[in-house]
Parts: C-alpha cells; sequence; structure tokens
C-alpha cells in the first residue's frame, strides 16, 4: 500500500505534516478527514510528493496568516455583509469558489479578507465550506457553522445562505433599535452629571466667597447649604469618590461574570421597569427566529435547541431551553417546558401548539420572531417619546436646584444693599 505525504490543518487551525498510508489519493484524503484534519496538500511520497521546501513555505504561510489576524474578530455587520453578497452571488449561480474569491478581492477589512481567503483555500484543496468555517470559531459562530453543513448535505446552500443573511440582517436591525434606545438616556445622564461636577467644582466655589463677604456670617438657606457642603465634598474628596466609582464598576463586573450573579443580572434585565419588557421581548424573538431558521435549514431539532440555547444572551432564557431540550430528547412536547419557564408569554405559547399539531413548527416560529420584532419596535419607540420628557425634566431639575440655592443668597444681599442705600 503505497505511502502519502500530507500538509493539513486540525481542529484549531494549526498545521501538521505527516505521511498516512492509503490506496489512493481520495482515500488518504478520507482518512485524514475521519481523523479531524483538514488536507491542503497530499502527495506520493517519493514520487514528486510534498517536499521539504513546500512544508516550510505552507508553515510561513500559515505562520504569517496567523499573525495577521485571520484569527481575530470581526463587526457582525460586516459579517452580516458578507453573508448577504455570497448568498446573491451563489443564488445567480457562481461557483462557490469563484464567489469567495471575488468577495476576498473586493473586501476592505483586513481580518475578514484574510478569513475569506482562508475559506477560498480550504474548498479548493477539497474540503467543505462548513469545515472552513469551523476553523474561525472567533468570526463563524456554532449557528452559522450548522446551518451552512445542513444546507451542504441537503444541496440547498444557496438557500442556506439566503435565510442566514435574512437571519444576520434582522437580528442586527433589533440590535441597533434596542442600542438605539439604551443611549438617548445614557447620553443625558452623562451630560447632566458632567454640568454637576463642573458647577460643583467651578462654579459655586465662587458664589460661596462672595456669600462669606457680603453676608457677614448670616445663614444660608438649607438648600444653599446642602450646596456648598456638595461642592466641598466633591473638591476634598474627588478622588475618592473616583475611587469608589471605580471600585463599584469592579465589583459589577466580577459579580456579573461570576455564575449566581451573571443569573441574578439576566433576571433582572427581564423584570426591571420600563426596559425589562424590550429585553424579554428581544429575548423571545431571538430564540424563536434562530430555533426557525435552524430547523427550517434541515438542522437536527435537538442540536439546534443547543445552538439556540448557546446563543439566546441570557441565562434566563437558556435554562428554559435546556429543558425543552430535554423534554424533546425524551419524546415529549415543546409546549410544557415552554410554560413551566414562566418567561414566554401565552400567545407564545399558543403559537407554538399550533405549531406543533400542525407539523408546521418551524413556520410557526418564524412568525412568533417576526411579531415580536414589531413589538420590540413597538416598545421603543414609546419607550423613547416616555423617556425624553423625563430626561429633560431629570437634567432641569440638576440644574435649577443649583441654580435656585445660589439665587436665593443673592435676594438677601440686593436687600441689604438696597437698605444700606
Amino acid at each position: 500500500m503505497p505511502t502519502f505525504e500530507y500538509i493539513a490543518l486540525d481542529a484549531k487551525g494549526e498545521e501538521t505534516t505527516g505521511s498516512i498510508s492509503a490506496s489512493s489519493e481520495a482515500d488518504a484524503i478520507t482518512q485524514l478527514r475521519k481523523s479531524g484534519l483538514y488536507p491542503t496538500q497530499v502527495a506520493t511520497q517519493g514520487k514528486g510528493g510534498v517536499s521539504s521546501q513546500a512544508k516550510k513555505r505552507a508553515k510561513k504561510a500559515q505562520s504569517a496568516r496567523g499573525k495577521s489576524g485571520t484569527g481575530g474578530r470581526v463587526k457582525s455587520k460586516t459579517l452580516m455583509i458578507f453573508t448577504r453578497q455570497l448568498a446573491t452571488l451563489v443564488d445567480a449561480g457562481l461557483p462557490l469558489l469563484r464567489g469567495l474569491t471575488v468577495l476576498g478581492g473586493q473586501e476592505r477589512n483586513k481580518v475578514m479578507q484574510r478569513t475569506i481567503n482562508s475559506l477560498a483555500d480550504s474548498v479548493q484543496s477539497g474540503s467543505t465550506f462548513s469545515e472552513g468555517l469551523g476553523q474561525h470559531p472567533k468570526i463563524f459562530d456554532k449557528l452559522y457553522v450548522n446551518m451552512v453543513k445542513a444546507g451542504e448535505l441537503g444541496g440547498v446552500l444557496e438557500l442556506v445562505l439566503e435565510r442566514l443573511a435574512e437571519y444576520q440582517e434582522k437580528a442586527q436591525k433589533l440590535k441597533n433599535r434596542i442600542v438605539a434606545a439604551m443611549v438617548y438616556p445614557i447620553i443625558v445622564i452623562v451630560i447632566a452629571m458632567a454640568i454637576l461636577v463642573f458647577l460643583m467644582a467651578f462654579i459655586v466655589p465662587k458664589f460661596e466667597k462672595i456669600f462669606e463677604e457680603m453676608l457677614s456670617g448670616r445663614p444660608l438657606p438649607k438648600v444653599t447649604q446642602f450646596v456648598m457642603d456638595t461642592s466641598r465634598a466633591v473638591q476634598s474628596s474627588w478622588y475618592w469618590i473616583l475611587l469608589g466609582v471605580v471600585l463599584l464598576y469592579a465589583f459589577w463586573k466580577l459579580f456579573a461574570g461570576s455564575r449566581g450573579g451573571r443569573a441574578m443580572v439576566d433576571k433582572w434585565k427581564l423584570y426591571i421597569p420600563l426596559v425589562g419588557p424590550i429585553q424579554l421581548k428581544s429575548a423571545i424573538s431571538r430564540f424563536s427566529r434562530t430555533l426557525g431558521t435552524l430547523v427550517t435549514s434541515g438542522v437536527p431539532i435537538l442540536q439546534a435547541l443547543n445552538i439556540t440555547r448557546d446563543t439566546a444572551g441570557n441565562v434566563i432564557v437558556a435554562k428554559a431551553i435546556d429543558k425543552v431540550h430535554e423534554a424533546v430528547r425524551e419524546g415529549e412536547s415543546v409546549v410544557a417546558p415552554l410554560e413551566a419557564s414562566k418567561i414566554f408569554p401565552p400567545m407564545v405559547i399558543s403559537m407554538v401548539d399550533v405549531g406543533e399539531e400542525t407539523g408546521q413548527l418551524p413556520d410557526m416560529l418564524l412568525k412568533v420572531a417576526d411579531v415580536y420584532d414589531d413589538e420590540v419596535d413597538n416598545a421603543v419607540d414609546a419607550l423613547t417619546s416616555m423617556l425624553e420628557p423625563i430626561m429633560i425634566v431629570f437634567l432641569a431639575l440638576i440644574v435649577g436646584t443649583i441654580v435656585i440655592a445660589l439665587f436665593l443668597p443673592m435676594i438677601d444681599i440686593i436687600q441689604g444693599l438696597q437698605e444700606g442705600g
């Protein structure tokens, strides 16, 4: 049996070389893939096989790709654009390898460009597209890889890429809506705090000196005295205040990073006033769209539930999905554990129940996702319209309190000047 030399990538994307006995080159490639390796070059030993110079060049190229950032991350928007463009090219009849080559040549993001070129190299060397995607776990998550794998097995890769592109676009739109709702109050609060610190550190002390000189020791109004005391505290202990803020932030990060703390924080996110309903509706939409998209694309239900759980983004929702996985594995219905979780509203449970009974669960899940996308849009609009006047009043109260506190003693000073005149 002849011996073949090979250069291959392991599951971590690291290059390895060696030799293997096989009846043919195709058999050697099959054996390597079964052992978890992705061959990039295979040739008969001693007959124009993989030379040491070729091995060195391959290792050097692999090292250069690793240093230049193929293992880095890219923004979700960049990945979304790549998926949409690739889906369009493949749907238009362009071969996958040609489509990757075209996109690699026009991509401006360097990390994404190197990743696309690496994918093209993998496909050209005989690997499947999903195997190539699996070499870049920081960019392509389990959902992406498994959907592409299901599309390859079913011979509907172009359809799966289209669904992936739609999934990413709707997920990005939902994320943008939520971020937009959160940005406005954060900006207002930051501006309010900056104004407060500026007034307390620079403006109020100057008025304090004026009051000491003009009021001749007479007592200040209570609100004015409170503002003056606060100003002195800010001036004399600003470093302690800053240290306290830093320590509080560090404690919060540690607490939120622990298992129990993460569960508590995620539970708060779902139930805090104003923002909680948006978080809950967003989580339901993400669960429905992810699971519906995976099952529609041909991913087995148990595997789809595992992926949905891993991409839930909320520990409480992930635990509920885990209960659903256990129930389905035991041959039970999806509805019972969803209802027992107390997270999913009756409408969602009813729609899922109808989907199971009619055999159209994936379609029903996607309809639920569409409904809750609209719910999130409406909730965000309502929250934004509510927060604008609240934030304006909040800012006016802070500045107005300081202005009134500084103005009240001025009345006494003016009256004293008039009486003296």
